[in-house]
C-alpha cells in the first residue's frame, strides 16, 4: 500500500508512532488463537504502579494527557509513559482499534505492507530505492561497521560483493539491484525472527563491536510492567516468542517505509492484540530498523474509567545515538522529543475517536 505524494516531513530519531500499532487487524493477515484469554488489568493498580499522584489523577479526569516516568532498562533506552481519558466506552475503542487503518495518517509513513505467513521476498517488492536516492544506494554499497546503517557483518559483505560484481551499472540499474538485495535482507530477517524470535535477530555491526536489538527488546519486554498488568500470560509468551500466544491473541507482521532523518527507512514490526468487551492491549516491537535507532517496543492498553475509557501508553526506544560524550544532554533532548511526539499521537487518536 503506497501513500499518496505529499509534503515530506522528517521524523526525529526519537519520534515514535503510536499509529503504527493501531493498524487494522481485519485488513491484514493475522492469526487468531482459539478462545479469548481474560484481561486482568485494574486501573487503580496501574495508577499505583506508575505512581500517579492526586494532581495527575485530577488532570486525567479533566481530559488532560498526563505523563509518568518508567525506568529505562539500558543506557541506550529512552522510555516514557502517558495516560489519557476518553469519553468513549472501551467497546467503542476496541472496535476502533480493530477496524481503523491509521498508519497512513502519520506523515512519516510512506509505505506499509502486510507480511503473510508464507511470504517470499515479493512481500517487500514495494520497498525500493529510486534513482534519485542514489546517494543512499551508494552508501549502502560502501557500508561499514558503524551507525550509518543497521547491518550485520554478513549483510555488509553482501552489499560489498554487489558493488564489486556490478561496477558499471547506471543509477537506475544500480538502484534496482540494491533494492532487490535489501528486499532479500528484509525477508531473511523476518524469517529468522519468526522461526527463532529474539534469538533470531542478527546484531548490528559497529566500529567498536556490535549492538544487539535482540537484547534491547528482551530487556524492554522484561521491564514492561504495563503488559504484565493486562495479561501475565501474554507477557511471558511475548518474551519467549515463538512460544504459543495465549488464546484469543491476534498476531500481525508488517513492514513500513518511514522517513527518518530525511532518509527512507525500512522497519519490520510484529504486533499482537488481545481484546475483550471491556478492555484491550496492543503490543508492537520493531525488530529491525534500517538506521538511526536500533529497536522499539510499544504498549497501548485501554480500560473502563469513569464514564468512558482510560488509555495507558508506554514506549521504549533503543538508540546508540544517546551514548558517549554529552550523553546526559542527549538523553534529556531525546526524552523531550519522545514526549512531544507521543502527546501528538494521542491527540490524534482523541480526534479520530471523537469523529466517529
Amino acid at each position: 500500500m503506497k501513500k499518496p505524494p505529499g509534503n515530506k516531513i522528517s521524523a526525529n530519531v526519537y519520534g515514535h508512532v503510536l499509529f503504527l500499532i493501531l493498524m487494522a487487524v481485519l485488513h491484514a493477515q493475522t492469526r487468531l488463537h482459539a478462545q479469548t484469554t481474560a484481561i486482568t488489568a485494574d486501573v487503580n493498580a496501574i495508577i499505583a504502579t506508575f505512581q500517579l499522584d492526586e494532581e495527575q489523577i485530577a488532570e486525567l479526569d479533566q481530559g488532560e494527557i498526563v505523563s509518568f516516568g518508567i525506568a529505562e532498562a539500558t543506557p541506550k533506552e529512552l522510555a516514557l509513559g502517558l495516560a489519557m481519558y476518553l469519553a468513549a466506552p472501551p467497546a467503542k475503542l476496541v472496535e476502533f482499534f480493530k477496524d481503523g487503518d491509521l498508519a497512513m495518517i502519520d506523515p512519516d509513513v510512506r509505505q506499509y505492507g502486510a507480511i503473510a505467513p508464507e511470504s517470499a521476498s515479493s512481500a517487500f517488492s514495494d520497498f525500493v530505492f529510486s534513482p534519485d536516492q542514489i546517494d543512499e544506494v551508494n552508501d549502502l554499497l560502501n557500508a561499514e561497521a558503524d551507525d550509518q546503517f543497521n547491518l550485520s557483518a554478513a549483510e555488509i559483505r553482501k552489499f560489498a560483493a554487489l558493488r564489486k560484481n556490478h561496477p558499471a551499472d547506471d543509477n537506475k540499474a544500480l538502484a534496482a539491484r540494491v533494492s532487490q538485495q535489501y528486499q532479500q535482507l528484509l525477508l531473511q530477517r523476518w524469517q529468522t525472527y519468526r522461526e527463532k524470535g529474539l534469538n533470531g535477530i542478527a546484531p548490528y555491526a559497529r566500529a567498536n563491536g556490535e549492538s544487539s536489538p535482540a537484547e534491547e527488546l528482551r530487556q524492554a519486554a522484561l521491564s514492561s510492567k504495563l503488559l504484565a498488568h493486562f495479561s501475565p500470560n501474554l507477557a511471558t509468551a511475548w518474551l519467549n516468542y515463538p512460544a504459543p500466544l495465549p488464546a484469543g491473541t491476534l498476531e500481525h507482521f508488517f513492514w513500513l517505509n518511514n522517513t527518518v532523518d530525511d532518509r527512507p527507512t525500512a522497519i519490520l514490526s510484529h504486533r499482537i492484540m488481545l481484546t475483550s468487551d471491556a478492555a484491550s492491549v496492543i503490543v508492537t516491537r520493531q525488530f529491525y530498523v534500517g538506521h538511526s535507532y536500533n529497536s522499539s517496543h510499544l504498549i497501548v492498553g485501554c480500560l473502563p474509567y469513569r464514564n468512558g475509557s482510560v488509555i495507558f501508553y508506554t514506549h521504549r526506544t533503543s538508540t546508540d545515538q544517546i551514548t558517549g560524550l554529552g550523553h546526559a544532554l542527549k538523553r534529556s533532548i531525546g526524552r523531550e522529543h519522545q514526549k512531544e511526539r507521543m502527546i501528538q499521537n494521542l491527540e490524534g487518536l482523541r480526534a479520530a475517536v471523537g469523529a466517529l
